[in-house]
């Protein structure tokens, strides 16, 4: 029995390491575009916001990212990438320095790992690679948050911590697992994207019962970069296990555009229980 039930856990592990990859990439592509809960209730449209509808406010969207997208030129930023439990212990830790240059080149350096090797190189190490492979094209796909692929229904204004949100309900026009369903909070001034909450258009597999993500985003000068991903998937005789990545030491453009100050600037406390493999 024992070689079946090692086959059986590493089945599920297999499944595991799947969904939290799938959705974190999903999370991750949003590149236009987890969390703390709203501050407060979705208010109606104030003046002189009154009559925009979803596409009106996603062509401002898409306009200032094409402004925005053209002055950045570079960044680094320390991405810290755990895998834990719904009870706080931690399976897998990653520490990587990310080197982004435009217009689409991103070099990854890992600083620092521990835990299970086997979560780090199911988990970790693929979404790594998948998001390298996305930015230089290499598995490109459509998952453009734009009127191609979503209707935008606006359903009002609302606080995202210091900001001041559109609320837009994001339906996927295809059943893609590529495409998300949920709701993307928009800051009203900058018409830049701050928060994203879904799940994926289409089931991952029968052994994913849940699959949600949610990812923060912050604003360093004129840019909107991630603040903080969390990626929570559910499988089915295996339970709960999140995926949290955590960005900061934003250096912009050379340090001209400033680093980044936010409550995730530090690095995470290591205060967790480490599970070996």
């Amino acid at each position: 029995m024992a070689p079946r039930f090692g086959l059986m856990r590493r089945m599920l592990i297999v499944a595991c390491a799947f969904g939290l990859t799938e959705v974190a990439a999903l999370a991750i592509d949003q590149l236009t575009p987890a969390g703390d809960a709203p501050s407060e209730v979705v208010s109606p449209l104030q003046a002189p916001f009154q009559g925009m509808t979803g596409d009106d406010l996603f062509v401002k969207l898409i306009e200032h990212n094409r402004l925005r997208d053209a002055r950045l030129e570079q960044y680094s930023a320390v991405r810290t990438y755990e895998v834990i439990s719904d009870a706080g212990k931690v399976y897998a830790e990653e520490v990587v320095r990310v080197d982004y240059r435009a217009p689409d080149h991103k070099a990854f350096v890992t600083d620092s790992e521990k835990g299970s090797r086997l979560v780090r190189n199911l988990v970790l190490r693929r979404l790594i690679e998948s998001e390298s492979e996305a930015s230089s094209g290499r598995a490109h796909h459509d998952s453009s948050i734009s009127p191609a692929n979503y209707t935008f229904n606006l359903l009002g204004e609302q606080g995202v911590g210091p900001y001041r949100c559109f609320v837009v309900e994001a339906i996927p026009k295809r059943s893609d697992k590529y495409l998300f369903e949920g709701n993307i909070w928009i800051d009203t001034e900058d018409f830049a994207i701050v928060k994203i909450a879904g799940r994926p258009a289409r089931s991952l597999s029968f052994w994913i019962k849940r699959a949600d993500f949610v990812r923060q985003y912050q604003r360093i000068g004129e840019f909107w970069l991630p603040a903080k991903d969390e990626t929570l998937v559910d499988v089915r005789l295996y339970g709960k296990r999140i995926l949290t990545i955590n960005h900061r030491d934003y250096v912009v453009n050379g340090g001209r555009d400033g680093n980044v100050q936010s409550l995730h600037n530090q690095k995470p406390s290591s205060d967790h229980a480490m599970l070996q493999e």
